[in-house]
């Protein structure tokens, strides 16, 4: 098992559907609240073939590393986390780079987060080494293709450019310089609930990161009081600190949204879901 917790290729492939019947079902859904260029670039995504045969062949390297789901459910998810995240923060006045850089609106926010939310993995269609870099060039042209109805030059290539920043920026250290790509730098180690984060455990990959992802039973994203976030994990074991510290803090960590995250993680029961009775090495 390498050091991020993936076991490598080889093992037998999953059956799957076809992928023009894997991309049909490709539709991402969000909360629009009247942002009338989210919804068309929502639209031109969700009628766009080639991003959801990115978003296929992303789950098929998943797949093949055993890692846990990359799939448009992960993006769907990522998506609606985001723009929560980011909703919160403009109900506490906390502007985002495209209100405090470049004067334009908190709409135009939420077509950035969107779109690198949408974007930040479709480089996982080719390798899952270096897949930020590779979700870069891929992503540039496509977002320039569906944004084109929805902003003229310059705003056009500001808009992308600060997309392209939020996916970079999502690596693990990918050292965000904006509040929006902060936001989707956190929203994708959010995906960590119940279901989610359990796949490597339940196939008998047993190790730190496989363990400490089963003992996530849930998350919760509501306003904080000290400060305008507050993420409220609940854990069935205490090994789920792992995620809480190791992963989902380094990714708060060094961003501008670390002033405005509280996270709070509790072992919930008087006595801890036993995850496994041993762990010998080597696991053959």
């Amino acid at each position: 098992m390498s050091e991020d917790g993936t076991s490598p290729p080889g093992a037998g492939a999953p059956q799957r559907k076809p992928p023009r019947e894997a991309v049909a079902e490709a539709r991402v859904r969000v909360p629009t609240r009247g942002n009338r260029r989210l919804e068309a670039f929502l639209d031109a995504v969700n009628a766009d073939p080639q991003v959801g045969a990115w978003w296929y062949m992303a789950q098929v390297t998943s797949e093949r590393l055993e890692m846990s789901d990359h799939s448009w459910v992960h993006v769907q998810i990522v998506l609606n986390v985001a723009l929560r995240l980011l909703r919160l923060l403009a109900r506490a006045d906390v502007e985002p780079a495209m209100v405090a850089d470049h004067g334009m609106r908190q709409r135009d926010a939420e077509v950035v987060v969107a779109a690198g939310a949408m974007f930040h993995d479709v480089g996982l269609s080719i390798h899952r080494s270096d897949h930020e870099n590779y979700s870069l060039f891929l992503a540039e042209r496509k977002l320039r293709e569906l944004l084109a109805e929805v902003y003229d030059e310059p705003d056009l290539t500001v808009v992308v450019s600060e997309s392209l920043h939020a996916i970079i920026g999502h690596r693990r250290r990918g050292d965000p310089y904006t509040l929006e790509g902060g936001v989707v730098r956190v929203a994708d180690a959010l995906d960590m609930a119940q279901g989610r984060s359990r796949i490597p455990f339940e196939a008998g990959r047993i190790g730190i990161h496989s363990l400490s992802a089963a003992a996530v039973d849930e998350v919760d994203i509501s306003a904080g009081t000290d400060r305008p976030i507050r993420l409220d994990i609940r854990l069935n074991n205490s090994a789920g600190i792992f995620q809480v510290d190791d992963l989902l803090a380094t990714k708060i960590r060094g961003t501008p949204l670390e002033q405005h995250v509280e996270v709070v993680a509790e072992v919930e029961g008087e006595t801890e879901k036993r995850l496994l009775t041993s762990f010998r090495l080597p696991d053959a």
